[in-house]
């Protein structure tokens, strides 16, 4: 038979692991690829900016 602090545990348990499991389908899916999508665009807006302090 199961314990209570066993139980407690075991709830521990599943609990991190599935506040983990969410916090990396978060990050997969819309905290990244929002990370990505704003450096590319900084970059491409440098390189323009850069572009066209060479060209006058």
């Amino acid at each position: 038979m199961i314990e209570f602090d066993q139980y407690l545990g075991f709830i521990a348990f599943l609990t991190i692991l599935t506040i983990g499991f969410w916090l990396m389908i978060f990050l997969l899916t819309f905290v990244i690829p929002y990370w990505i999508t704003g450096s590319l665009i900084e970059f491409l807006k440098e390189k323009k900016k850069a572009k066209e302090s060479l060209d006058q």
